[in-house]
């Protein structure tokens, strides 16, 4: 008897696979949603009988788990990288180009096109067959785990089916995909969220993204998302020598693969066939923002490289911005954690790529000047990437005469201090450092930057509103009774903030400094600062003269960096953050001097032919030399590779030695003497 009830579960958990397969994967249902319902009913009753019979694998254990109060890191096992993008045919032939010149003159190329769903990237583990972990991509090299929300999501198989027609799953698999919401779905669920007087999302990749991140994955077994995948991260046991293999392999496993998708033997081909795609732009049913075109062989693919974090052997084409009329009624100014005055455009609103717009950014005082943009203007804005709205440009023709011109605030809009507009700068400042709005901006740049999780502009207003933060030194000097009189602050967000707050106290010294806000010290700075001065104190004490000869800072950064801790308002920032124990010092990181680059100081421009930047600084720095990112007298050598930018028009006019990698490898290898390098001329097309 319990053989055959065991036998009964086993194949209505086929039937019911097999089904789900037909109708998220294939769009081809064969049963009635009432005979689905059945089947899924008889199955829920039998194991509810017979829990011992329950397997993690079970379409029934989709939902399951408690609600979690914050999600795990996770590493990839191989980064998750971005895209260069291409706005037109052209950046698109030219990006041919670019990867032609690295590949041998025979290479023959083909081309996959594949549809960039705009949604969530996620990256699905599997281990024999079972689905065990689901992570979002977060910086490419770290994710969140989301296991518990992707198990509710129909259209990811919780088990790879075993085929008699097919191949068996691989020990371990490894896939990229995307998950998304359909238009339909979307408006279904904000006219759902609506009714019940709940958030509505923006669009559908919002919807997707929210949805994936719930700390309770009944919410998000509620929510109507799916998949496409794309992409075999890691794999043990299989062997595939191109993309359109991989996207053929994902569809035998089971996966979801995008019907659009299609293989060209020419890049012309393969550019004819995505314009003509991306004309039916208003009629897909899920939001997209281009194609992506992959160069077929993956060997080639790999040979080729990366560029920051973006694959030379990819690109994204992404759909021409959407642009709209509307009128812009006032201007607005936020105003940011150095002081900035960031203008923006308050519009009558419009929709604009399935989005109301009543806000864009207008970029800084001297573009609206340029542009001539005014108050009252009809204007044209466009969605940027189809994200950011901005003011395209004013209709002059429609102009009544009423329009007001707009000019540099003389007073900053927060505090009423007087403003200063830097000579040789675009941005305009609030002089005044008690300003109330450059608080709330500060303390959000040193939640972020310290890794106070959760800590956003809503927090950062609420708790400067309730007079809990003056500056960010204040976040060490929170009481617990305090924070629970907030309204939405219960006794476990409470614990987790403060101890969110403790843990930010042992953090890197280079993260302490580019998130005190010195103005021009981002991550790269405070990286190089770290380096040469080993405590908070040491680096308040250098003068000028002594930042300015640091390899890579400018005196305008050194000027910036010595009037920051020049100010008694500074000094009493620091010594509240020493009293609470925040680390502000650390030993010197060992770093090699010796070698055949000892004490040279380099500078990388354009694309080199068999490195990356981040593997040529690496190699450079192995061997005794140093890198850094501008190029001036102190200079040593320009690294010169293809399509350079302004750095190799300087150096020439330094007369500062330029050289090759082919002759970099050779000084490192002693075949070449550093004054054997010779003014490369610059490559041409």
């Amino acid at each position: 008897m319990a053989v055959d009830i065991q036998q009964r579960i086993e194949k209505l958990r086929q039937l019911i696979r097999h089904h789900d397969y037909l109708y998220y994967v294939l769009d081809a249902p064969e049963i009635s949603d009432a005979e689905y319902d059945a089947l899924m009913r008889e199955l829920r009753e039998l194991e509810a009988a017979h829990p011992e019979f329950i397997t993690p694998d079970s379409p029934t254990q989709r939902v399951g788990g408690e609600v979690r109060e914050q999600f795990v890191k996770v590493r990839h096992p191989a980064p998750i990288l971005s895209l260069g993008n291409a706005f037109d045919s052209d950046e698109v032939r030219a990006w041919h180009e670019r990867i032609r010149k690295l590949l041998p003159a025979d290479t023959k190329l083909q081309f996959v096109v594949e549809p960039k769903i705009d949604g969530l990237t996620v990256v699905l583990h599997y281990e024999d067959g079972l689905f065990m972990l689901g992570a979002t991509r977060g910086d490419g090299e770290t994710g969140e785990d989301i296991t518990a929300n992707l198990r509710t999501v129909p259209s990811v198989p919780l088990r790879i089916p075993v085929r008699t027609d097919g191949p068996p799953p691989p020990r371990r698999l490894v896939v990229r995909g995307e998950a998304y919401m359909r238009i339909v779905d979307f408006e279904e669920l904000n006219r759902s969220q609506q009714e019940k007087g709940e958030k509505t999302f923006a669009n559908p990749r919002n919807a997707a993204a929210g949805s994936l991140r719930q700390l309770d994955p009944a919410v998000t077994a509620s929510r109507p998302l799916r998949l496409f995948t794309y992409a075999v991260v890691a794999s043990e046991g299989i062997e595939l020598r191109t993309q359109w293999e991989v996207l053929h392999y994902l569809m035998d496993m089971g996966f979801p693969v995008n019907p659009d998708n299609a293989l060209f033997d020419d890049l012309e081909q393969a550019i004819a066939y995505s314009e003509q795609w991306m004309r039916k732009r208003d009629t897909l049913p899920y939001e997209a923002d281009g194609v992506v075109i992959k160069v077929n062989d993956l060997a080639t693919q790999e040979s080729l490289g990366v560029v920051g974090k973006d694959p030379r052997g990819m690109i994204a084409f992404k759909f021409p911005a959407r642009e709209a009329t509307t009128r812009l009624k006032e201007l607005g100014i936020n105003v940011g954690r150095t002081g900035t005055l960031n203008p923006f455009a308050i519009l009558e609103p419009v929709r604009l790529g399935g989005v109301t717009i009543e806000r864009a950014t207008l970029h800084n005082f001297e573009d609206i000047a340029r542009k001539d943009i005014r108050i009252g203007d009809m204007v044209v804005v466009k969605r940027a990437g189809d994200v950011i709205p901005q003011v395209e440009k004013p209709i002059v023709e429609l102009r009544t005469g009423a329009e007001k011109v707009i000019t540099i605030p003389q007073h900053c809009p927060a505090c009423g201090a007087p403003t200063h507009k830097p000579e040789g700068e675009v941005a305009v400042y609030c002089v005044n450092p008690s300003c109330p709005a450059q608080a709330v901006q500060r303390i959000i740049h040193w939640a972020s930057t310290m890794d106070i999780e959760g800590f956003g502009e809503r927090l950062a207003q609420l708790f400067v509103d309730h007079g809990l933060l003056r500056d960010f030194g204040d976040f060490y000097y929170l009481k617990r009774e305090d924070i629970l009189k907030l309204p939405g602050f219960a006794e476990k967000s409470t614990d987790n903030l403060l101890a969110a707050i403790e843990a930010s106290k042992n953090r890197p010294l280079a993260r302490v400094i580019a998130a005190l806000g010195i103005r021009g010290v981002g991550s790269i700075v405070a990286e190089t600062l770290a380096q040469y001065f080993h405590s908070i104190d040491e680096l308040s004490r250098a003068s000028p003269e002594v930042l300015q000869s640091i390899p890579g800072l400018g005196p305008v950064n050194a000027s910036n960096i010595a009037a920051f801790f020049a100010s008694e308002r500074t000094r009493q920032l620091l010594e509240k953050l020493k009293r609470a124990g925040v680390k502000m010092e650390e030993e010197a990181a060992p770093r090699v001097t010796t070698g055949p680059l000892a004490g040279k100081t380099f500078v990388i421009t354009g694309t080199l032919p068999t490195l990356t930047r981040e593997q040529a600084i690496q190699l450079i720095e192995a061997n005794g030399g140093r890198v850094v990112d501008a190029v001036s007298k102190k200079t040593d050598y320009l690294l010169l590779g293809e399509n350079p930018g302004s750095k190799y028009t300087k150096a020439r006019e330094l007369g500062i030695p330029i050289i090759d990698e082919a002759q970099l490898r050779a000084m490192i290898a002693g075949k070449a003497e550093a004054k054997g390098a010779t003014q490369l001329s610059l490559p041409t097309e």
